[in-house]
């Protein structure tokens, strides 16, 4: 995990859609109760943090069929790697980075994590400071029992302050071995180190800005950042890829995924002084776009795109995004011819189909266009089939079918959207059991149906829930 400081840019309000939609997810966290992130989705940037990361995966011996990667909508500067071999990014780190060539050492820092199984074996370092925890809590209360009131408290807060000291520790340990894990795999890949060096060095320029301690490492999960680029610089340094130039494709593409989360993310005078009118690169045009279209400025946001797709008719991501302008400002049916194209060029990437089975069912909700009703139902059928994390496609499923009156496949989509949303178990239970109760015995999309039931009744347990007290379900928005 890298934990860094704030980003010095302020962090954007609730701001509706990034490209495909917003979602809340359960994150697994490494030894603690999972916790809510909200989770960015966009094909575009899905793609390449895999493209990113795959000469690493293969450095690192991990399967790349195994990784996932999240985008996190937090402006801090934080990447981190959890238990499933996931890893997350924060937008306030995409924003920050100064090139892909950064973006290339935080990933091998990551992938480290997991190669190592470092949320597999935190444990290790848990169970010998619950021991100290638990001994001194023995030793306070005989204290305290035998009348020594202070005696017993002074034990107790020595024992937690020794057990806290212990899984510091043992995560800083983590975290050094983790970045010379990182130096091994740039070197294997063939990347140069500069990106990885550079950042520990802007991080620690932004420590110095926030006035964080650099004189104590004891009271930190990290190392002290220069201690870390003095432990990294000479083994860095040494590897035959120091010179070596930075793939300039690889920073094409991260500069137009920079500029759309930097339009999406902040108003439109601060995009517009990012990007002049007179930038007209690829990642300058994405990012008015974006911003032109939160601001609802149709017709300039339109404008910015079509230029883009004028440079390059087979772009598909130029094409979702002007499909998306569409649909978002109204008008469903002009949205399909690029949205179709789009998903076409994209190889029937699921995000791009998803937003077109939107679109195909927004297009047919005036009951003129049946034929488009039974497209998007085809589309969100495959969606669902090849995305996992897609509750915006069950949701869209899920209306189609009451349309049609089929009601246990509408309670099925929302059982599933339920379940991806990380909302309420035992409506998800609940759901699951009325479409078991309507759908054919054995069917695939019976077991669908038990598979969610037996999982959400898992989850009641865990978390203790009283499935007798279901709460009323809420309307998706």
């Amino acid at each position: 995990m890298l934990m860094f400081a704030r980003s010095a840019l302020a962090r954007p309000g609730a701001l509706g859609m990034l490209l495909l939609l917003l979602i809340l997810v359960l994150v697994p966290g490494t030894g603690r109760e999972a916790r809510a992130q909200a989770i960015l989705r966009d094909a575009e940037t899905e793609r390449f943090m895999h493209d990113l990361a795959a000469p690493l995966v293969r450095a690192a011996g991990l399967d790349p069929g195994s990784l996932e990667f999240y985008l996190v909508g937090d402006s801090s500067i934080n990447a981190f790697a959890t238990a499933g071999q996931r890893v997350f990014f924060h937008t306030g780190f995409f924003v920050a980075a100064k090139d892909v060539n950064q973006m290339q050492g935080v990933m091998a820092h990551e992938l480290g994590h997991i190669a190592a199984g470092h949320a597999i074996r935190w444990s290790e370092g848990a169970a010998p400071a619950t021991s100290i925890s638990l001994l001194s809590l023995l030793i306070g209360a005989a204290a305290m029992a035998a009348g020594a009131g202070e005696a017993g408290m002074a034990a107790l807060a020595a024992g937690q302050q020794l057990a806290q000291a212990r899984i510091l520790a043992f995560s800083r340990e983590q975290e050094s071995r983790t970045d010379q894990a990182a130096a091994r795999y740039l070197d294997a890949a063939g990347i140069t180190g500069k990106g990885m060096l550079s950042f520990f060095e802007q991080l620690r320029g932004e420590e110095f800005r926030l006035a964080i301690p650099q004189d104590n490492a004891y009271g930190r999960t990290h190392p002290l950042t220069g201690d870390r680029i003095a432990a990294l610089d000479q083994v860095l340094r040494a590897s035959a890829a120091w010179d070596r130039p930075v793939d300039p494709v690889l920073q094409a593409r991260y500069d137009r995924i920079r500029g759309k989360l930097i339009g999406y993310l902040y108003p439109l005078e601060t995009v517009e002084k990012a990007y002049p009118a007179a930038d007209r690169s690829e990642a300058a045009q994405f990012a008015r776009a974006y911003a032109l279209h939160r601001a609802a400025f149709k017709d300039r946001a339109l404008k910015e795109i079509d230029a883009l797709i004028a440079r390059n008719p087979d772009d598909p991501y130029a094409l979702e995004l002007k499909g998306q302008i569409l649909l978002e400002s109204g008008d469903p049916k002009a949205a399909l011819e690029p949205l179709r194209k789009a998903v076409q060029l994209s190889r029937n990437e699921p995000l791009i189909a998803g937003m077109l089975g939107h679109a195909l069912v927004q297009a047919s909700s005036d009951g003129e266009e049946p034929a488009y009703l039974a497209e998007a139902e085809q589309v969100l059928r495959n969606v669902v089939r090849r995305d996992t994390r897609n509750p915006l496609a069950w949701l869209q499923l899920g209306a189609i079918w009451e349309l049609k009156g089929d009601g246990p496949r509408a309670a099925l989509a929302s059982a599933e959207r339920i379940n991806l949303s990380g909302g309420d178990p035992r409506l998800a239970a609940r759901a699951a059991r009325t479409a078991m109760a309507g759908l054919p015995q054995g069917s695939p999309d019976y077991l669908r149906a038990e598979d969610i039931a037996l999982a959400a009744k898992a989850e009641i347990e865990r978390r203790g829930l009283d499935e007798r007290r279901t709460p009323r379900p809420s309307q998706p928005r």
